[in-house]
């Protein structure tokens, strides 16, 4: 409520003004002080609100500007320009589109170059670790008997 006073100094106070002002002006004099305390809030809660409507007003001015400035910049040919162009498609996104577009047919996987090589590619060893010599894919597998 008030700072630096506490129960006691407001018990004190309020004796004071019993005894000073008498028993029966005191409530009037309590309503009073009420209406008044209700009148500055009251006008408190009025300048905090046309402050606000202040800080929106230049808030929209500044809308406004902006707003104006973006008509007079942006023309109408350049937003049907925009509005006419194709949606791309995921084949775009995908960076695919660049590299179907040369060639007429559906997409191929690229394939390796076997004739110009001079041996073919080899095949793996069984367990990695290259104990197994390495055979040609084009060699037959040898088989075990059972």
């Amino acid at each position: 409520m008030l700072p630096g006073l506490g129960f006691n100094e407001l018990v004190i106070l309020g004796v004071l003004a019993l005894v000073v002002i008498g028993p029966k002006d005191l409530p009037l004099l309590l309503r009073k002080l009420g209406r008044w305390t209700a009148k500055l809030r009251g006008m408190a809660q009025e300048f905090r609100t046309g402050f606000d409507e202040l800080a929106r007003q230049a808030e929209l001015d500044e809308l406004k500007r902006e707003v104006e400035a973006l008509r007079r910049t942006t023309s109408l040919n350049s937003l049907a320009n925009e509005v006419t162009k194709p949606l791309p498609t995921l084949e775009d996104y995908a960076g695919l589109n660049s590299a179907i577009s040369g060639s007429s047919g559906p997409a191929e996987a690229p394939r390796l170059n076997l004739e110009n090589d001079a041996s073919p590619p080899l095949a793996e060893t069984v367990d990695g670790a290259g104990e197994e010599p390495q055979r040609r894919l084009d060699e037959p597998l040898a088989r075990s008997a059972p």
